[in-house]
């Protein structure tokens, strides 16, 4: 056990996110890890089937040897061997964020620099989660301008509490990643408003976009709602932004007991938030990309200011590399992260 480098999962955030990062790393790296302390400021401390599926996801593209991943889990060890692309599928059995575990295999299985196919089913657009739009539409541009070319289809939808909802990825063969640079927006070339309903009144798409239409102000084609297949009901508004140099997804989920009104004006505030500052990278995304920045060439980029997740992210990463990041605030909430 003295050879395992210790991982303190009750650190920053201490939630799953130093779970995920800890076991890519550990992947990328060849370095063994114990980690304690699972997810130990969470309500229901330890291992959940979602992140019980992470491990399981990364044990499989590893070959690692593991022990401690059962449910409930506070303490796990994981020993990876040879990262190995191919034809993956990884299933939670709740409604589970499948977006989290795809974000655990895919920068381990981008420097294998050979083709994998992988298959989800599980949950695809959660609370605190990237959802599948968002995976689309904000992150895989960023990685498309690393070099790595990822595409997705969805071919059912996973709200919660059903989830069951099926996408698939290919990774394409990455020859060299090159050094992300994003410090400004550039010109907004898109934008619209997408609601997406699975069995739920009609009448809750259209009073969502007639509250969007009065506080946003972008032309009457761009607003739009769509009817997608699910195991159950569900609702979620996303506003994409597509911008030269970057682009953004503003999601908010619709749930049982919350009235559409509040869904939409959730939706405009987080809106209203990105457009006050400069910065091209939102907060959610600055925490996903520190990642493929250290696997790749390094990179900068301007975000707003630093959230806890991003920070932890940070201290994660740099247990396992001798490559640090640089933090600098430019003004008020608009920073430049650097490696």
């Amino acid at each position: 056990m003295n050879n395992l480098l210790q991982i303190d999962g009750s650190k920053g955030e201490g939630g799953g996110q130093i779970l995920r990062t800890s076991l890519t790393m550990s992947i990328v790296s060849g370095t063994p890890i114990q980690i304690s302390n699972i997810r130990s400021k969470r309500s229901k401390p330890g291992l959940k089937q979602q992140h019980l599926t992470c491990v399981q996801a990364a044990q499989a593209i590893s070959h690692a040897k593991v022990t401690g991943a059962e449910l409930n889990s506070q303490q796990i060890t994981f020993e990876p061997k040879k990262i190995k692309a191919g034809k993956y599928h990884f299933k939670i059995n709740t409604a589970g964020s499948t977006t989290l575990v795809m974000q655990t295999v895919v920068p381990a299985l981008i420097m294998t620099k050979e083709e994998s196919t992988l298959h989800f089913e599980g949950g695809t657009h959660n609370a605190w989660a990237p959802s599948f739009d968002f995976i689309k539409q904000a992150y895989l541009p960023m990685l498309k301008k690393m070099g790595v070319d990822i595409t997705v289809k969805i071919a059912r939808y996973g709200f919660y509490p059903q989830g069951g909802g099926q996408w698939s990825m290919i990774i394409k063969p990455t020859s060299s990643m090159q050094r992300l640079e994003v410090l400004d927006r550039g010109k907004l070339l898109t934008k619209e408003a997408i609601v997406s309903c699975s069995k739920i009144p009609e009448h809750v798409p259209e009073r969502e976009i007639k509250v969007l239409k009065q506080h946003i102000d972008w032309s009457e084609e761009a607003f739009k709602s769509q009817w997608v297949e699910a195991l159950g009901g569900g609702n979620i508004i996303s506003l994409h932004l597509l911008y030269e140099n970057c682009s953004e997804v503003i999601d908010s989920l619709g749930k049982r007991g919350l009235a559409s009104h509040r869904v939409a004006m959730n939706a405009v505030k987080s809106l209203n938030q990105y457009l006050a500052s400069t910065a091209p990278i939102s907060e959610h995304l600055a925490d996903q990309l520190l990642l493929p920045m250290v696997i790749g060439n390094g990179g900068v980029f301007r975000t707003v200011t630093p959230s806890l997740h991003t920070t932890t992210n940070r201290e994660i990463i740099e247990l396992f590399t001798k490559k640090h990041f640089q933090f600098n605030e430019i003004e008020k909430n608009l920073w430049e992260i650097s490696l």
